[in-house]
């Protein structure tokens, strides 16, 4: 009766995966390009971007939110701690990112697709701010005066002159993807690392906020953003958290997807996105773990022993 499912698990279980892996990667890497290669577009809209600018300043100084500022000149008392923020900036972002989402493409599929998904309205929904509305970073405005810290004391990931910089459009200040990512970087985490059939899991999971916080930090102190930009990032996060289902049950517990693999219970994740697979949801509902050889002839022998 098992016969012609057995042989057949192993071998196309792996082929499977590779695909799967090949797709993912494609898909992030076709929509970061279009992403970017959208964001150059208003590179060169120098005087609007300059007048935008001077009205997010006006607008916080009405709003009484702190003044950058005041978090540079703490920043500014030792030029190890400055290189230190550069070097975040500029360093931290998108290796993170990469990494959770490693993270979750192997331990917890569901998440990585909800992550992925969640992250792509994130950054869609930025384009479009980025080129209606051009904003020239706090560095930049003579009014702020402010230290390019990144151009001073480096490293930076940007050209003095922003008309010469092929690689960067530094007049897509707002909204901040730094901190939208980095906000949630650390939800995702928080979820996925829940306790089981909902539980709350361990308070350490809440460090997690440590990154978007020091984020939020780093990107004011080193001029290269507005509160306002970190604050319509975390608007539009909500929206996208709001539009995007969270993971449903798909163990055959009933259990959500994200509250049946955390580390340290001894559950697969692979075995909840199998059963994603086989109710129909279709390839995007299935991005399990690579599969394990020693379950696959476990279940025969089981099989074979009814």
């Amino acid at each position: 009766m098992t016969a012609h499912t057995t042989p057949a698990g192993p071998a196309a279980g792996p082929r499977a995966a590779r695909r799967r892996l090949i797709r993912e990667l494609l898909l992030v890497a076709g929509f970061f390009t279009v992403y970017k290669a959208g964001r150059l577009l208003s590179a060169d809209r120098t005087g609007e971007a300059f007048r935008n600018a001077e009205r997010i300043w006006d607008a916080e100084r009405a709003l009484h939110l702190p003044g950058e500022g005041a978090v540079q000149r703490l920043l500014l008392h030792g030029d190890a701690l400055v290189t230190t923020a550069n070097t975040y900036y500029a360093g931290v972002h998108f290796p993170a990112t990469a990494l959770f989402l490693i993270w979750l493409y192997v331990r917890r599929p569901a998440h990585y697709l909800w992550t992925r998904r969640v992250l792509a309205v994130l950054t869609g929904a930025a384009l479009v701010l980025h080129l209606v509305h051009p904003l020239a970073p706090p560095r930049m405005l003579p009014v702020a005066r402010l230290v390019d810290t990144g151009q001073v004391y480096g490293p930076t990931v940007y050209r003095a002159a922003p008309d010469a910089d092929t690689l960067a459009n530094q007049f897509a200040a707002m909204p901040s993807l730094h901190f939208g990512w980095a906000l949630m970087l650390a939800i995702g985490m928080i979820v996925a690392t829940r306790g089981k059939k909902g539980g709350k899991g361990s308070p350490w999971r809440l460090l997690w906020l440590l990154h978007p916080l020091v984020t939020l930090l780093v990107i004011v102190a080193t001029a290269n953003h507005y509160w306002l930009d970190a604050i319509v990032a975390a608007v539009l996060l909500g929206a996208a958290l709001l539009l995007v289902p969270r993971p449903r049950a798909s163990g055959r517990d009933g259990t959500d997807a994200g509250t049946g693999t955390d580390a340290g219970t001894g559950t697969d994740a692979g075995s909840d996105a199998g059963s994603d697979a086989g109710t129909g949801d279709g390839a995007e509902g299935a991005v399990p773990a690579f599969p394990r050889q020693k379950g696959a002839v476990a279940a025969a022998g089981a099989g074979a022993g009814k």
